[in-house]
């Protein structure tokens, strides 16, 4: 691999090569003689001044013009004026005020909250209207939630038996009172095995709970389900 700048970067290392060790570059421009140094050449000189027009103008009078109008100064008697205010004014109200201690503190009552100051006002003692709808929104909340409290209530409640209902419930336990006791009656007197026994056992438990069932129906006039 042969790089394409070889030959430009050896070049140019070579150009620059050691140049501290010489003394600056082998021939120097020699000054022009025209070129001489001058006295007061290099401080900084100002912008030509420019004539001024004031010649044109006219000189200002020192008399004054036609249209000046001197201001007149009137003479103002302040004594007369505020003692003519004081008599004329209206009188300063002291401020009401309460002295509590010997020393003779004291403290102003308008501030104090002492004075029924709020009373002469149009809506004293009349109910904010934000306080009258936030109370109109919470007795609407308040009715809706005891609604659908109500109407929970109603779909969990019991159902009530009614008179038909019960006596068709009274003829088929009665029915299959009927049928269980017939059954067992027709057991063998001996129970020799744990199949009679068992059988025998689970027949008295159905006819048992039967007549259980028949006396609480008989017993009460409204049953809940």
């Amino acid at each position: 691999f042969i790089a394409r700048l070889r030959t430009y970067v050896k070049q140019e290392a070579e150009k620059n090569k050691s140049q501290w060790k010489t003394m600056g570059p082998a021939k120097v421009a020699v000054p022009s003689p025209n070129d001489f140094l001058q006295k007061h050449s290099k401080e900084p000189k100002l912008a030509p001044r420019k004539k001024e027009q004031d010649s044109k103008k006219m000189p200002e009078l020192s008399v004054p013009q036609r249209t000046y109008h001197p201001v007149i100064r009137i003479k103002k008697d302040f004594i007369n004026r505020n003692a003519v205010a004081v008599i004329t004014g209206v009188p300063k109200m002291p401020q009401h005020f309460c002295v509590d201690t010997r020393q003779g503190d004291k403290y102003l009552l308008e501030p104090s909250g002492m004075v029924p100051k709020y009373i002469k006002k149009k809506d004293y003692g009349v109910t904010p209207k934000y306080v009258t709808r936030r109370n109109a929104e919470m007795k609407r909340e308040q009715e809706e939630y005891e609604a659908s409290v109500l109407e929970q209530l109603k779909k969990r409640a019991m159902k009530n038996l009614s008179d038909e209902e019960k006596t068709n419930v009274l003829q088929a336990l009665k029915k299959k009172w009927e049928e269980t006791n017939s059954e067992f009656q027709r057991l063998p007197v001996l129970t020799d095995t744990m199949y009679k026994r068992m059988h025998k056992e689970e027949l008295e438990l159905k006819l048992k709970q039967l007549e259980h069932d028949i006396e609480a129906l008989e017993k009460h006039k409204t049953v809940y389900i």
